[in-house]
């Protein structure tokens, strides 16, 4: 049984919550006698304010909502509920292909991925393992996945272009790089929940095919974030030519999608830290079924206290 999205483990109890509108109409047609009465004794009382009678309608309101709350704690609620992973690994893997010089995007696509991938590290937590790749023609892991963050924040400041493009020897390299990765030392067969978040701007010329490493990156429960940067008006200048270098979307698409990732577009600098900080959230969090009844319990002991002190500052009665 579902209520606002919370699942039950007694949804049978839920039934006491039909004592909430039975005291509630009781409570209304006795205050309502007590008018009346008051108005055949008294005129004058259906005309001059009662001293503090609002108080004892907060103590009402508030001491059936403790009802409901703890009804709703009694039956047993579970929600989804997102909880930080304690050991993610994460590899970040930076097309350094002559096509990230293109100045489509402030100073120019590079610089701009740097920035990006910079406040994308920082943000992480200290207990993750974070790793480096760069590719072009080839791959290479510049940081092994580790917790010192300092030196993957150094390899991104000294990012090198070079000549083609390998997307499928970047993810290769990305998942070499993840085995280096120690074992929990509380739970040696645990699986370290690891992601793969790859920039590029181009298609593939060169290596082994993305697709296919996209799959063995899917069969190793590390899902590929893409990330396409840049836009369709990019051009370089190559020995004195002027190359057009639009950005590929496709390819990047399908990787993400062969993976169990997610593609996103990135075509400023701006955009690229807001698809950063999407991705960070989704690593970074995990979502769990839980059982939530202290949270209702809690606030339903809060409303019975609000009740109390209410009754208590007007030593009142109900109707």
């Amino acid at each position: 049984m579902e209520l606002m999205f919370i699942e039950f483990l007694a949804p049978h109890r839920l039934w006491l919550l039909l004592l909430v509108p039975i005291l509630a109409i009781t409570y209304i047609a006795l205050l309502d006698r007590r008018r009346k009465g008051r108005g055949r004794r008294n005129a004058l009382a259906l005309v001059l304010p009662q001293p503090r009678g609002w108080l004892r309608h907060v103590a009402v309101v508030a001491a059936l909502l403790s009802l409901v709350s703890l009804t709703v704690a009694f039956a047993m609620p579970k929600q989804d509920v997102r909880v930080p992973r304690e050991r993610a690994t994460i590899v970040v893997v930076v097309d350094v292909s002559l096509s990230m010089q293109a100045e489509d995007v402030e100073p120019n696509r590079l610089a701009a991925a740097q920035d990006g991938a910079r406040s994308f590290v920082e943000s992480l937590p200290n207990q993750y393992n974070v790793g480096l790749v760069a590719f072009a023609g080839s791959a290479t892991t510049l940081v092994e996945p580790t917790t010192e963050h300092g030196r993957v924040l150094s390899a991104i400041n000294n990012l090198q272009l070079d000549r083609a493009t390998a997307i499928g020897e970047g993810i290769y390299a990305a998942l070499a790089s993840l085995a280096t990765v120690p074992p929990d030392p509380d739970d040696p067969g645990a699986v370290v929940p690891a992601r793969i978040v790859l920039l590029s701007d181009g298609k593939t010329t060169v290596g082994r095919d993305p697709i296919m490493a996209a799959e063995d990156s899917k069969r190793q429960d590390v899902p590929v974030y893409t990330i396409a940067y840049g836009t369709q008006n990019g051009y370089t200048e190559i020995n004195g030519r002027r190359e057009r270098v639009p950005v590929e979307y496709e390819e990047l698409e399908r990787v993400a999608e062969a993976s169990g990732g997610q593609a996103y577009r990135a075509a400023s600098a701006g955009e690229l830290k807001e698809v950063y900080e999407d991705i960070g959230s989704s690593v970074g969090y995990a979502t769990e079924s839980r059982q939530v009844t202290t949270r209702y319990a809690g606030l339903g002991l809060v409303f019975a206290l609000v009740a109390a002190v209410g009754v208590a500052s007007i030593a009142a009665r109900w109707p």
